[in-house]
């Protein structure tokens, strides 16, 4: 009789994995408190780099199941989620999504589907990053200065370089000017190239 396990991950400490626990418990999965995986960290991290993940791996069998609320629970990103599930399914683990209707990641139709979802994410990604150039490009066509805005002025720049000149230190000057010691070594920096 195969085993099921829960993996719920949240990106932070601030954040609880209890409303994933809860969501699996009312979709009918009872789940022994031992064979529930809690952790806090980022989903950029990849599955086999993260300490609750790798614990999980080593509990599992051939004909387990492990139960997700979500698929980005397994990673936000979709070659990392593909290679986990088929890492899973290669060990004879199914993997169950709860947002997926409770489907089977490892199964043809949960394979297509995360194709589907992570050519969807690809493509938004990608729209995103067109609108982001055609933005900046439109910012930089009316004039407009893009970004940080300088902390110092051209007259305290000036007064910056020529204190520089006269032997003063880099905190000396950043002190006089009330600004950083950072803002001062890339002026120093700047004036040198």
């Amino acid at each position: 009789m195969s085993r099921v396990f829960a993996y719920c991950r949240v990106s932070t400490t601030d954040q609880t994995p209890e409303n994933q626990v809860q969501q699996i418990a009312a979709a009918g999965f009872n789940i022994d408190r031992r064979r529930i995986v809690t952790e806090a960290v980022s989903g950029s991290v990849a599955a086999s780099e993260r300490l609750g993940w790798r614990q999980l791996l080593n509990k599992l069998e051939p004909g387990d199941v492990v139960v997700v609320t979500k698929i980005d629970r397994l990673g936000r990103n979709a070659m990392d989620v593909r290679a986990t599930v088929e890492a899973l399914e290669a060990e004879g683990i199914k993997i169950h999504c709860l947002a997926l209707g409770g489907m089977d990641l490892t199964s043809s139709t949960g394979k297509m589907t995360m194709a589907v979802l992570g050519a969807v994410a690809e493509f938004e990604r990608d729209l995103l990053i067109e609108r982001t150039h055609a933005g900046l490009q439109r910012a930089r066509t009316e004039g407009k200065l893009l970004g940080r805005p300088q902390s110092l002025t051209d007259k305290q720049r000036e007064k910056a370089r020529t204190m520089l000149r006269g032997g003063y230190s880099v905190s000396a000057v950043a002190r006089e000017l009330l600004t950083s010691r950072a803002t001062v070594m890339r002026i120093r920096d700047a004036s040198k190239a």
